[in-house]
């Protein structure tokens, strides 16, 4: 028995290696942790049981069959963060270039499949070189399988992707269907394509980071939700956003002990909005403010920062935030912001989290670039995530809301279960100016006349008591008791039962 004991510890120890110390240290002086090392980071001290360490390649052409490293090039299992059971895998760079083999598929689908089955959330660590080549089709059908457990995951459990190094070709698909994407800066990138391929086809010279790096995906494109300085750093707040999520859609997002006042009033709240319309100031501000100990987990805080998105909690309870950004193109809701905030909002409601939108919004954005570009389209995908949500939802229009924006900043129209607004609101078709050029425009020559109008119409409707009077507006409320109405809104609403009719799925305008 000691013989059989000593030779599986010596199994062992050859496959916590991986692909040796001198690929081990090359991964190191690139600035990058090893696959074990980010799961020991990831995953509660002692909490990883390992799946699948012993499995090898089966190819043989192009004398892979002398090159057999157990694992494969990716370590998978599950483990517990903060006591709660996820699943993970972590691609090896140090084996293969972590690229992705028929046995290497199926160590993840394996843990894909026990995810969804147990009801656990799958967090992806990726570091890889992509399909290998040596097997052909073997590694496509791997990618296609992985990709039909992520879709038919979407919804069910929460899946994360992390990118800590190279993730290019088939490699990119199963992040994108994934819930959330995050990278670790100047270690990382994202491309279907990489530098040399885009140089043969188009003629381009592009490097790495240009092509597909943390500030193209996490500032530009809108394909990450955030990068980080490091790999520390990425899996610490991973392990920070785990902690507003239920681990599945069977489960309620977890409710934990605040120390913060639920009926605490803000009085700096009540002076935030300033007595200019035109000036800016910080939503953030008040998001900070209302959650529980400042606690906001932002998401895509690089992108669309006209809009802002991310998680907190109210008494402890976690709930979505989505808020409109006077201090980016003064809040407006463009193709971008669109985009970002529809993903957040269908997130949130697929995993029963209420949503709380702070309401400041001026229109869509005009000109020939966003038409083109389809903000009809795009502008749509926030109007129908809001339309489609039956979680709650509590609505705080804290200045303009202007024109379709209104509606769709998850109106009362909307089934908006509780919407307030302050007695800053201003809830109109459009500003006073432009309205008053419209309608008046006969008077056009006589800036006193069209003066008065304006003020007239500044009175009729820069305020939210034309709203409240016809029952869109629940209350007229004291900004500095915003966290306390919105606190007692959401135990108000613990109770809500809302379906929508029956279909095989919707057909949301992508």
């Amino acid at each position: 028995m000691n013989e059989i004991l000593d030779e599986l510890a010596r199994r062992r120890a050859g496959a916590l290696q991986g692909g040796g110390q001198r690929r081990i240290e090359a991964q190191h002086a690139k600035g990058k942790l090893t696959a074990r090392e980010r799961l020991d980071l990831l995953l509660d001290e002692g909490s990883f049981e390992e799946f699948d360490m012993f499995v090898e390649s089966r190819a043989t052409d192009f004398g892979m069959a002398e090159q057999r490293i157990p694992g494969d090039g990716v370590v998978t299992g599950w483990g517990r963060i903060n006591g709660r059971v996820v699943f993970v895998f972590s691609k090896d760079f140090t084996v293969f270039g972590g690229s992705l083999s028929s046995a290497h598929a199926g160590k993840i689908l394996k843990v894909q499949r026990q995810a969804l089955k147990v009801g656990a959330p799958i967090i992806g660590l990726y570091d890889a070189g992509g399909a290998r080549i040596q097997e052909g089709v073997e590694s496509l059908a791997g990618y296609a399988e992985i990709f039909q457990e992520n879709t038919l995951a979407s919804g069910v459990i929460p899946q994360i992707s992390v990118i800590m190094g190279p993730c290019a070709g088939g490699d990119v698909y199963a992040p994108a269907i994934t819930d959330f994407i995050f990278m670790v800066k100047d270690t990382s990138y994202m491309y279907v394509t990489g530098p040399d391929v885009v140089r043969a086809v188009t003629n381009e010279t592009v490097t790495h980071a240009d092509l597909g790096g943390y500030r193209v995906h996490a500032m530009k494109s809108g394909v990450a939700d955030g990068a980080f300085d490091n790999d520390l750093e990425a899996l610490t707040q991973v392990r920070r956003l785990i902690d507003f999520l239920p681990v599945s859609n069977r489960d309620k997002p977890p409710v934990r002990e605040s120390f913060d006042d639920p009926v605490r009033e803000e009085p700096s709240l009540d002076s935030l909005v300033p007595a200019d319309a035109n000036r800016p100031y910080d939503i953030k501000e008040l998001i900070l403010k209302v959650v529980d100990e400042a606690d906001f987990f932002e998401i895509s805080p690089d992108y669309a920062k006209n809009i802002v998105c991310g998680f907190g909690r109210m008494d402890g309870q976690p709930v979505g935030l989505v808020a409109n950004q006077p201090q980016v193109l003064a809040g407006v809701l463009d193709i971008d912001a669109s985009r970002k905030a529809a993903r957040f909002v269908r997130f949130c409601d697929a995993f029963e989290i209420p949503i709380i939108t702070f309401v400041d919004v001026p229109g869509f954005m005009p000109g020939t670039r966003q038409e083109q570009g389809a903000l009809i389209t795009h502008g749509a995908k926030l109007l129908f995530a809001y339309a489609e949500a039956t979680v709650p939802k509590i609505t705080v229009i804290t200045r303009k809301a202007y024109g379709g924006a209104y509606d769709v900043m998850a109106s009362k129209h909307l089934r908006g279960d509780l919407n307030y607004a302050w007695p800053t609101a201003e809830i109109a078709v459009m500003g006073a100016k432009g309205a008053v050029e419209i309608i008046y425009r006969a008077e056009a020559g006589d800036p006193a006349a069209l003066a008065a109008r304006e003020a007239e119409y500044k009175t009729r409707f820069a305020n939210p008591f034309v709203a409240a009077a016809r029952g869109y507006i629940d209350d007229v409320i004291t900004p500095a008791q915003t966290r306390r109405r919105i606190v007692r809104g959401l135990q108000n609403l613990a109770g809500k039962k809302l379906t929508n009719p029956w279909k095989k799925h919707d057909n949301i305008p992508l």
